[in-house]
């Protein structure tokens, strides 16, 4: 058995019957939003914080591992934000559609297959990107909207503002404890360890079921164009850039450049549906970018695995 078919489908065979279950009404809305909590609030904030604290961690920052994900990223961004406009979408909708097709769904699907693929070996590189994502791309698409609004009083507020979020995020917070734990040498009780692991434990099925259930509310429609670009931008531009910075510009580790594609080929995360939903703008269409880059990713996410990974000697034993 091949690690695409070991990894990417019974991952995208979880996320397929979350959303079966939440599409057949097997599942109630409340019940989905329940396990969310879990989900982000519990099990995988518990299995970082595990993760991390027991990780041998480098003995410098990896800039370079950090610029050449956030250098492709960010500049993808702003590629997609300048197509918007060419496809005549104001400010605030560009901002949108450049999120759909620059941020990942790290959490819900990244965690997942670069653990279940690469094993511990992943922990350092998804610390780095899971620790960071939400404030680089949160802060960008809120930058450029409120500008894109007019509201230029309001940003002198907004990294406070992306701070107060960040510390309030349990995923985040369990980053930074594991990170405490890990510098200051202690080793973390047996019993404590047991049970983090067995919590922990939960975090992968349950995360990408949950997922499987919330795009099951999102309804199918939108501009054909425009869905169409965003998806191809994602799904194919970003690993692309974000390969070819890890490979040629920076020539990190095979392990290191893995992880970084492998969250790059990621589908269009939830939470650029939720800003739509915020700004009121081209909510159809993120919906349905964000429901179709989840389907289309799963042979990019195979390729991924195949090309990079391939029998899994990256990961560790």
């Amino acid at each position: 058995m091949n690690i695409a078919t070991a990894t990417v489908l019974p991952v995208f065979g979880i996320v397929l019957l979350g959303y079966v279950a939440g599409k057949a009404g097997w599942i109630k809305h409340s019940a989905i939003e329940g396990l969310s909590t879990f989900v982000f609030t519990f099990a995988i904030p518990v299995m970082l914080f595990r993760s991390i604290a027991k990780a041998d961690l480098p003995d410098q920052i990896p800039w370079d591992y950090f610029l050449a994900y956030y250098g492709s990223t960010v500049a993808l961004f702003a590629v997609a934000f300048a197509i918007g406009r060419v496809l005549k979408l104001n400010g605030v909708e560009s901002s949108i559609f450049a999120m759909t097709g620059a941020y990942s769904n790290v959490v819900l699907l990244g965690i997942p297959l670069s653990i279940a693929s690469l094993g511990e070996g992943a922990a350092i590189p998804l610390y780095i990107i899971v620790s960071t994502h939400a404030a680089v791309m949160f802060l960008l698409t809120t930058l450029c909207a409120e500008t894109g609004r007019g509201r230029m009083e309001d940003l002198a507020r907004l990294p406070l503002q992306t701070i107060s979020v960040l510390l309030r995020n349990m995923i985040v917070v369990g980053l930074l404890l594991g990170l405490a734990v890990n510098l200051s040498g202690l080793a973390l009780p047996q019993t404590i360890d047991r049970m983090a692991a067995y919590l922990g434990g939960a975090a992968l099925p349950c995360a990408v079921f949950s997922m499987g259930a919330s795009i099951s509310q999102y309804r199918i429609s939108g501009d054909v164009l425009k869905i169409a670009v965003a998806i191809g931008v994602k799904n194919a531009v970003h690993p692309l850039l974000v390969w070819a910075a890890c490979t040629y510009v920076f020539a990190l580790p095979a392990a290191w450049t893995a992880v970084a594609v492998l969250l790059a080929a990621c589908p269009s995360g939830i939470n650029a549906y939720l800003f739509a939903n915020r700004y009121r703008v081209i909510v159809s269409s993120t919906a349905t970018i964000v429901v179709l880059s989840t389907l289309i990713s799963i042979p990019v996410l195979s390729l991924v695995l195949v090309l990079l990974v391939g029998g899994g000697d990256l990961a560790s034993p």
